[in-house]
């Protein structure tokens, strides 16, 4: 792989990615695949929300590569069946080592799932998203150009925690948006399309 200007990099299928998303095979799917493409539907998106709050503390790689797992355990990220889950589900979580076993991440997710139910009446949680979605703007030049929380996301935070919802800081917020296509932060010369 060899850097370009921006810091991105040419694979050896010889097209330019961030350089993040070459290598493993993981990265380099879910980087032309998926990250900065626009996601639409409560269940996607309450996955992605879910799935950047666990992230948080480890490698983006451990949560891809347990994906299916989360999705398993979480019961393909239905709202109304994991916002039913008692001590019981936890606990079955807890022992499962198809998932990140965090007790505090798990009853998030239980709690979210709730708080996602909660906002259809409102729209529902794309709608509440919607609300949040920043202008568009240009495309990063360099790693260095890509934020990790921006206004935008501060106040994404602040809506999703008056609805109900926890392990959702700025941060958390910010690489939500960015999975759900809200921001494309693949670099300028990065060869995927924008969303």
């Amino acid at each position: 792989m060899t850097p370009t200007e921006s810091g991105a990099v040419v694979g050896d299928d010889g097209l330019v990615r961030c350089p993040w998303g070459d290598r493993p095979a993981d990265y380099r799917r879910y980087h032309d695949e998926e990250w900065g493409r626009p996601v639409a539907g409560e269940r996607a998106l309450l996955e992605r929300l879910t799935l950047e709050a666990f992230q948080s503390g480890l490698s983006w790689l451990t949560i891809l590569r347990k994906r299916e797992g989360f999705r398993a355990a979480f019961a393909g990220f239905d709202a109304d069946v994991v916002a039913g889950y008692g001590a019981a589900e936890v606990e079955r979580l807890l022992a499962d080592p198809g998932i990140v076993r965090n007790r505090a991440k798990i009853e998030a997710t239980v709690r979210n799932a709730a708080a996602t139910v909660a906002l259809r009446p409102a729209g529902g949680l794309e709608s509440l998203l919607e609300e949040h979605r920043p202008v568009r703007r240009p495309r990063p030049a360099t790693l260095a150009d890509v934020p990790s929380s921006t206004p935008d996301s501060t106040a994404l935070a602040k809506a999703l925690k008056r609805a109900g919802f926890v392990f959702v800081g700025p941060t958390t917020a910010y690489a939500a948006m960015q999975a759900c296509g809200y921001v494309d932060d693949h670099l300028v010369d990065c060869y995927a399309p924008t969303g």
